[in-house]
């Protein structure tokens, strides 16, 4: 047991968010010799959850925030030594296996959040300053695992680049069903993974997948626009919503089908793809309205779900929670700016902004991303209310 460990020992201290999480953080192994420890692992970790939250993008700008909130990370621990500098802190970070590090916020969130996720959204993201062409080191692609009703990362893995996404799906979703996270859930992902293997991989761990068809199965896709051309009113069910915002109107028509026994026709191709557990398309038309102009969108998916309109549509504009979630690593976490390229840092710290956004927009004040998180570094009593110890 660590200082840190000892200190929540000594106090009594209400059962609260943070000493979960450092209790969490208490299972990464130290490498360091104990009697050499200045720094206790947990405490940096807590530093480096509580710092980027209260808008803190860099490790000058991380050490610079403790020593002046030194106050407040004592509340939680004793950081009888203070705080770290900025070299000290980059050093550390490059040394935490990352795939531990991201185990111990992911059993935080699942303590905190344990009730299962109506849906899922599964997409990529590349940190594109990580790259070293010097080294040969291609940039970092993390590939999450997003609950778009909680506004939550879920999970999330370190591929090497974009074309192996393919292969790393399955991995995520085998960790997913692990936590007990999958099963029951909508699972939603981009035209990319609509595999076979991956939609099969979805249905054995007791979930469904909604998949979308485009570009990547170019003759199901065409087949299936023209059965929507062609079908009779009484096989379809239909749904429309109208959203104003940012300058624009869109109108969602979403049009669902159980009519999918043509699909296991006796009619075949050369690589006709074979998922076996289609039980609904759905054909979404998007009209978007700007002052000047008016586009259209159209997107077709197979799915694996009963005919339910209103969790097939939810789950079909539900996908672009992932996306917009990437969307703010980038303009509010400078995620894309950033340049860590040695160790682990790059990974390690892609999992603190992940979950740092997830208790951003868990907390239901009013403000964008950027204003919460200047509000949590000017006042620390929203901070504590960002970590739910209040």
């Amino acid at each position: 047991m660590d200082k840190t460990a000892d200190f929540l020992a000594d106090e009594d201290l209400p059962k609260a968010r943070v000493a979960l999480l450092l209790k969490h953080f208490s299972r990464l192994d130290d490498d360091r010799q104990p009697w050499r420890v200045v720094y206790p692992l947990s405490e940096v970790l807590l530093l480096l959850t509580c710092a980027t939250i209260a808008s803190c993008d860099d490790f000058d700008e991380i050490a610079a925030w403790g020593k002046c909130h030194l106050d407040l990370l004592r509340k939680f621990a004793p950081y009888y030594n203070g705080i770290p500098c900025e070299r000290w802190l980059r050093a550390l970070v490059n040394r935490i296996n990352p795939e531990t590090f991201a185990s111990c916020f992911e059993d935080w969130i699942h303590a905190l959040w344990p009730g299962r996720h109506i849906l899922i959204a599964i997409d990529g993201k590349t940190s594109r300053r990580t790259h070293d062409k010097r080294k040969g080191l291609k940039a970092l692609h993390t590939l999450s695992a997003y609950a778009t009703n909680a506004h939550l990362t879920l999970a999330q893995l370190s591929v090497p680049e974009k074309t192996n996404e393919i292969t790393a799906i399955p991995v995520l979703l085998d960790h997913l069903a692990e936590k007990e996270q999958l099963e029951g859930a909508l699972v939603t992902i981009d035209a990319m993974g609509c595999q076979v293997e991956i939609a099969a991989k979805i249905v054995e761990h007791k979930a469904d997948f909604l998949l979308p068809l485009k570009g990547n199965q170019p003759t199901l896709e065409a087949e299936v626009e023209t059965y929507f051309e062609t079908a009779p009113a009484e096989e379809l069910v239909r749904k429309t919503t109208v959203e104003k915002g940012h300058g624009r109107i869109e109108t969602r028509i979403f049009t669902a089908s159980k009519v999918v026994d043509w699909i296991e026709s006796d009619k075949s191709y050369p690589g006709q793809p074979r998922f076996k557990d289609i039980r609904t398309i759905l054909h979404v038309l998007n009209r978007t309205e700007y002052a000047d102009r008016c586009t259209f969108d159209t997107r077709i998916y197979i799915s694996s779900a009963p005919l339910d309109i209103e969790r097939l549509a939810a789950g079909s504009r539900g996908h672009w929670g992932v996306e917009s979630m990437h969307w703010v690593l980038d303009v509010e976490f400078k995620d894309d700016l950033s340049r860590y390229r040695a160790g682990h840092g790059a990974k390690n710290m892609a999992v603190v902004r992940r979950f740092a956004l997830g208790l951003l927009r868990a907390n239901k004040s009013k403000g964008s991303i950027k204003t919460r998180r200047k509000s949590a570094s000017w006042n620390t009593q929203f901070l504590l209310e960002i970590l739910q110890m209040k």
